[in-house]
């Protein structure tokens, strides 16, 4: 009989998060998550099948903590300036890199990234009654100001140019 697990899965998993929203999943080893998460290898591997396996469990959890809040607030937007606000204020950093790091070498992966995104271009089209297209501009704006690294800046001149969909 095996010895009882002696950590947390889901605080594990919370830091599993952390760790890949913020060095993606080719920037972080397996001794990496091992002395990050203070878990021992082969539990690591015996709770989550792989890396990828605690990657694919991080994700799905930055997903649910993280984007679905986001969708919930999004529904209560007035106008593309609280868009705009909304999304360049979540804490997106796991679902980016996952979009522009594991989605195209990932199957996987990629769909988890294609149904959260299109999840928060229906929260934007039906929040605001515009097109699913429209949406999904303002999706791709919000996200490239994420990018930018000054996103009330860049967010606040967007939003006062988007003045007319409101």
């Amino acid at each position: 009989m095996g010895r009882p697990r002696a950590f947390d899965e889901d605080e594990v998993v919370r830091a599993a998060v952390r760790l890949f929203g913020g060095r993606a999943y080719d920037g972080v080893s397996v001794d990496d998550l091992v002395t990050h998460l203070g878990v021992h290898r082969n539990s690591l591997y015996k709770t989550f099948g792989s890396k990828r396996g605690l990657y694919l469990m991080a994700l799905r959890r930055h997903l649910a903590d993280d984007v679905r809040p986001l969708l919930d607030a999004l529904a209560g937007a007035a106008d593309a300036a609280a868009v705009l606000r909304l999304v360049t204020s979540a804490d997106l950093g796991l679902l980016l890199l996952a979009a522009v790091e594991r989605a195209p070498v990932d199957e996987e992966v990629a769909s988890e990234v294609t149904a959260a995104l299109a999840a928060v271009d229906r929260a934007i089209a039906d929040a605001l009654g515009v097109p699913a297209d429209l949406a999904a501009a303002l999706t791709a704006a919000a996200l490239g100001i994420l990018l930018r690294g000054d996103p009330d800046k860049v967010a606040t001149a967007l939003a006062h140019q988007l003045g007319p969909l409101t």
